[in-house]
């Protein structure tokens, strides 16, 4: 994978004003206006000591020298792709330009660095080309300038093989118990607002220091478990649109009143006394639903662009909405099922809200008045558009993710008195025949729909309008809180259809930046935006309301980024009065160790970071604790991985009688550090069969191997489908366990699944 970046470590840009100097990168690189303007003064100053022939001979290697700051590619010219080493002071070159450039300018080396051991190897030729090659030859100049593997799509998103888009995550806050919500208050100050399930609310500064005082803590009110899956609690937040003037925010969360398990959404006011906490005495509450189940709460608030407050419940739970004739979702008369739309403003006095008057069913009779849509099973997260910010095209679309029963998950775009579908269609299929075979139904589809084997429960996300990652302008980034898997959908203007991408943490030196991971814990619990517009999502290794692996990620396209100084901004003050927890990073990249070593002068050629790492992986794989098999199935094509179309080849080493249950070994590709996982117990190999195969799970079977790090958790037979027995399936690991007999399963031998489903690493 391509990797550009700049001397500032961080990935090129498009300048806002173009260049007028090294002009060769007014489209896209790493210098802005100011920057060009510096290295033109310096070339001039340069060129003023020498006569015509002087600058007839070598004004265009000077210009090319200095311009070598703008590329896409400084990083690497001036080897500095590791902070912790010195920036070369003259770009690395290709042997023969550098030949050629001593033959004609060698008397300009002082005017273009100070760097002394130039200076001793400026008389040699061949010394000193050595001195300024780097030994990754695809990097150096000019031969990087025809290489179409660095040119190809250079500045857009790095799609790999598979269309997978290439992004990268910063690490933002940790140590949270299911972090399922995280707003701004809108109000200047760009703080975050951070909810637990357990019912606390946690302030976090700009600059990622935490409060030790919770903002709320209705701990005690909160209804909740700490049963893993457990879907009560606190779950939602919102601020009003004017919070800044009156101080109001709201609530969404689980009570039990008497034997009765409710919904509560109630109002409170920020304190008077402190800006960063509520004043607990002032809740009102606004709203109570009894849930004849505890599941499908619902849990989102939000204030869309007319500034009334959206309320989105689920259908009441069990399974397939079985209240009633038609179900909870379907009948207009209850208020599960639905999105509802209420105005609480000026609610000082009178009632504690109105009904906005062009609320669509207000006048149908039996209907509730606070309805604004309806046919939904369980939206979890949704989100507005903010549009996009020179167009303001798509601004105030609401949009969804609607859990699904037992095939499909889909994505919503909410509009006035629709019908979402639920119970009658799940996804774009019926789900009640009788129902979905109604004339009357006039549903509207979701704008995507993925089945199980993709993921089990949709988290929806943001349409993505910040200013720091253009690249991700209008594409909507969304999850699966089962599988772990991140998706996108991005709209087509002129046929409206929604185009749809994986998303993949960059590998290799794709995320090779300072500051940036590339990898998350599996359960994707909500997405977020701060008040500038950036995207974040949270996730938990264990998904029970009193577990503090829960981590709050920032998105980064680590392929373009914004040009410098244009999404600066100015946080307003905020009054602290409580202690503050400086934020400690806990996640590290994965796959890639970058080097840390002192600069020794004699040598200034840059590390091949990929070959360093293909080299120990080597030299790890020569050493496995797990005997490899020397025969096996190879990696199957796209169209092969399907079930019923098995491969035959299987290495059967059961009759050695010194492998211990619970050893793993990789089958299904000639290459020893990946492949098909097979475990061996009581006796015999099988396979690993998990559509919800994470890379936690992968880490344990590759540091049994031997492997330092596991770079990818491999689905869907990718290595091949194995043959008779599936000893494993549903596997849950925390990463600490030394095989995945440790881990937590269905039980060996019980399984639900087919070989198609084989998980590798």
């Amino acid at each position: 994978m391509l990797h550009p970046q700049c001397l500032d470590f961080k990935p090129p840009f498009r300048p806002r004003k173009e260049l007028e100097f090294c002009i060769m990168y007014k489209e896209f690189g790493c210098c802005d206006y100011q920057k060009d303007q510096e290295l033109m003064s310096k070339y001039y100053q340069i060129m003023d000591h020498f006569d015509y022939s002087g600058y007839a001979s070598c004004a265009g290697f000077i210009f090319d020298l200095l311009c070598q700051e703008c590329s896409p590619y400084a990083a690497h010219l001036f080897d500095a792709e590791d902070p912790s080493t010195p920036v070369r002071t003259i770009p690395g070159l290709c042997s023969e330009y550098c030949f050629q450039f001593w033959n004609k300018c060698s008397f300009t080396i002082p005017f273009l660095s100070g760097d002394p051991y130039i200076a001793n190897f400026r008389e040699n030729q061949t010394s000193l080309c050595h001195y300024l090659e780097i030994q990754d030859k695809d990097y150096c100049y000019p031969h990087l300038l025809s290489n179409q593997q660095l040119t190809q799509n250079l500045g857009g998103i790095q799609v790999n093989s598979d269309g997978c888009l290439q992004l990268c995550l910063e690490e933002v806050a940790n140590g949270l118990q299911n972090p399922l919500a995280m707003v701004h208050a809108n109000d200047g100050t760009h703080r975050f607002f951070v909810a637990e399930q357990v019912g606390l609310v946690w302030t976090y500064l700009p600059d990622r220091s935490k409060l030790e005082r919770p903002f709320l803590n209705i701990t005690q009110a909160v209804l909740t478990s700490s049963w893993e899956g457990d879907e009560r609690g606190f779950l939602g937040l919102a601020f009003h649109p004017k919070y800044k003037y009156n101080g109001k925010l709201y609530v969404y969360y689980s009570v039990e009143v008497g034997f009765d398990e409710r919904i509560r959404i109630s109002e409170f006011h920020v304190s008077a006394n402190d800006m960063n906490e509520v004043d607990h005495t002032s809740e009102r509450v606004i709203l109570e639903i009894d849930e004849p189940a505890s599941n499908h709460n619902g849990g989102q608030l939000l204030f869309a662009d007319d500034g009334y407050l959206y309320i989105f419940t689920g259908d009441g739970g069990m399974a397939g909405d079985p209240f009633g004739k038609y179900g909870n979702a379907q009948n207009k008369s209850a208020l599960l099922g639905k999105v509802l739309r209420i105005d609480v403003d000026d609610n000082q006095r009178g009632p504690l809200y109105r009904i906005p008057p062009d609320n669509p069913f207000i006048h149908e009779q039996g209907a509730r008045p606070e309805v604004y849509a309806y046919g939904v099973r369980n939206m979890w997260r949704c989100s507005v558009d903010r549009g996009d910010p020179w167009t303001k095209n798509g601004k105030g679309r609401i949009f969804c993710g609607d859990v699904g029963q037992n095939k499909f998950e889909e994505v919503d775009i909410i509009e006035k008195g629709r019908n979402y579908g639920w119970r009658a269609k799940e996804g774009f299929s019926c789900y009640d025949k009788k129902l979905c075979a109604n004339r009357s139904l006039d549903d509207v589809l979701p704008v995507y729909a993925y089945p199980h084997k993709m993921g089990k429960s949709v988290t929806g996300g943001y349409v993505y309008r910040g200013c720091e990652y253009p690249n991700l302008n209008g594409i909507y980034i969304f999850g699966d809180f089962m599988s772990g898997r991140l998706m996108s959908l991005q709209e087509d203007k002129k046929t409206g259809n929604w185009k749809y991408n994986e998303i993949c943490m960059g590998m290799g030196l794709t995320c090779a930046f300072p500051g940036l991971i590339n990898n998350y814990h599996q359960y994707i619990i909500s997405f977020a935006e701060d008040e500038s517009g950036e995207l974040y999502f949270m996730s938990t290794a264990i998904p029970s309301a009193t577990s503090p692996s829960g981590v709050v990620y920032k998105v980064i396209d680590p392929s373009r980024r914004a040009p410098p100084r244009q999404c600066h901004y100015d946080p307003l003050p905020v009054r602290v009065k409580s202690n503050l927890i400086k934020f400690v990073p806990q996640e590290t990249l994965v796959g890639i160790d970058l080097p840390n070593d002192n600069f020794e002068p004699q040598s200034t050629e840059s590390y091949r970071w990929h070959q360093e790492l293909s080299d120990h992986r080597g030299d790890i794989g020569a050493g496995l604790i797990t005997p490899v098999p020397a025969t096996g199935t190879s990696k199957p094509t796209k169209n092969s991985r399907r079930k019923g179309r098995r491969r035959k080849n299987k290495s059967k080493l059961e009759s050695a009688p010194h492998i211990q249950k619970g050893a793993v070994r990789l089958v299904g590709d000639t290459r020893s550090d990946r492949g098909r996982v097979e475990i061996y117990i009581n006796g015999e190999w099988g396979t690993v069969c998990d559509d919800l195969w994470t890379l936690v799970n992968a880490r344990v079977v590759c540091r049994q191997l031997g492997f330092q790090h596991a770079l990818k958790a491999a689905k869907n037979s990718e290595f091949g489908e194995g043959k008779d027995l599936i000893l494993l399936d549903d596997v849950q690991c925390v990463g600490t366990e030394s095989s995945l007999l440790d881990c937590r399963h269905a039980g060996v031998g019980t399984h639900n699944c087919a070989h198609y489903e084989d998980a590798g690493v």
